[in-house]
């Protein structure tokens, strides 16, 4: 099993300044692979190679004038650069095929030295290594300090260095381990359903109140987009106040995300079984909750569950969205019709008197149930791909990331 552990870094000024380099390299070496295919297409020429990109992008160019410096980084980081492009090159082609499941993939677009997000990634024959005094050595970077919170499993297989618009660096290390983490089982299963008011009600009862850290922040975050939109655009305090904004924003992004990490955690823990409503954030992201929406942060928690499930060796199930979880009546079956969002309760010809998200939730554990038996009882599900910028967070969310472990399939 693949595991991503990401930790906190802090480069010299010197450091700094030989990263912005590595990324500046990185970032001309994809766009011009990117320009020589789409040349090549509007010119009605072949689909150049990945090893005919490589040749003529960093091989060849090294000896131009106009790109010698690219010497000047490893090139790893350079072939790496690459290896992304014709990532994203296989997805448009597997998606517009169909070969690829879910939403379109767009083609490959130029990359901006003024993207929020820069980074880079080391692999196993550039020789980098975490020396004993905890540093990390990369080559012609140098030892970068490491914040560290844990020790890795195994020794990484590649090093990922993030620079995000808040201006804070990270290392994401991929380790493969084969140890067995399968939690002992127990005998609960829960069906959770997710909502804006409670951000999880379970089908025991439980109710988990919404955080709602991005409105808890907004007269903070309102005052600081005042400020920027004061500054004169080009400005050195128009670029001070952009990082505030986004360290403001980051602040509220690692919060949430440390909290969902502990609430999943938990539910992983407790229960053998968890099963969710496979709700369409996307769809609900258009509507006049669309705030609240984004501001609950769904899709990642149950992104968390999933594959905390998978190594933690219990069960996930998402039930269909189209499953009418609240309508139904959790006693005797009966659908009812569709009931305005103020219906907070409700009482069926039955007799049962329902608290609407309680309800919901038994359903859906009801419904996650059925479908597992159906499929052969209950099965470990495979690995689930990692967020690419995953990380969890320390409870001084603000000022550090610790490591958090995430499945990746790469």
């Amino acid at each position: 099993m693949q595991l991503r552990y990401q930790f906190r870094v802090y480069p010299t000024h010197g450091q700094q300044i030989e990263l912005a380099r590595a990324f500046g390299c990185a970032r001309v070496v994809f766009n011009d692979g990117l320009r020589l295919r789409q040349e090549a297409r509007e010119q009605g020429l072949p689909y150049v190679s990945d090893a005919e990109l490589s040749k003529r992008i960093i091989t060849q160019a090294k000896g131009t004038p106009e790109r010698a410096w690219l010497g000047e980084v490893s090139s790893v980081v350079l072939q790496q650069a690459l290896a992304d492009l014709n990532t994203a090159y296989r997805n448009f082609f597997a998606s517009i095929t169909g070969k690829r499941k879910g939403r379109k993939v767009a083609p490959p677009r130029f990359r901006s030295r003024k993207d929020n997000r820069q980074a880079i990634r080391f692999t196993k024959n550039s020789r980098f290594r975490v020396l004993d005094n905890g540093r990390l050595r990369l080559p012609k970077i140098g030892d970068l300090q490491v914040r560290w919170f844990g020790s890795l499993p195994s020794d990484p297989s590649s090093v990922a260095i993030i620079r995000d618009a808040a201006g804070r660096y990270f290392a994401s290390f991929v380790v493969q381990t084969t140890e067995d983490e399968s939690l002992p089982p127990v005998a609960f299963e829960v069906g959770i359903d997710l909502g804006l008011t409670h951000f999880a009600v379970m089908s025991d009862g439980t109710k988990v109140a919404a955080p709602k850290f991005l409105r808890r922040a907004a007269r903070k975050l309102k005052r600081l987009q005042q400020d920027l939109s004061r500054k004169q655009r080009g400005s050195q305090n128009r670029k001070k106040a952009v990082v505030k904004v986004a360290r403001a924003h980051a602040r509220v992004a690692d919060t949430r995300r440390d909290w969902q990490h502990k609430l999943s955690t938990t539910l992983i823990r407790e229960n053998q079984a968890i099963y969710v409503e496979d709700l369409c954030v996307v769809g609900l992201g258009r509507t006049r909750l669309a705030k609240s929406v984004h501001d609950a942060g769904w899709t990642s928690f149950t992104g968390m569950l999933e594959y905390k499930a998978a190594r933690y060796g219990r069960a996930f199930g998402r039930v269909d969205r189209f499953f009418p979880s609240t309508r139904m009546c959790s006693v005797c079956g009966r659908i009812n019709e569709k009931m305005a969002l103020n219906v907070r309760a409700w009482d069926c010809p039955c007799g049962a008197a329902h608290d609407r998200d309680v309800n919901a939730a038994i359903n859906v554990r009801a419904a996650g149930q059925a479908d597992l038996n159906a499929r052969g009882a209950h099965v470990r599900p495979g690995l689930i791909p990692a967020a690419r910028n995953e990380a969890g967070t320390h409870p001084d969310a603000a000022c550090s990331t610790r490591s958090v472990a995430g499945i990746s399939v790469l």
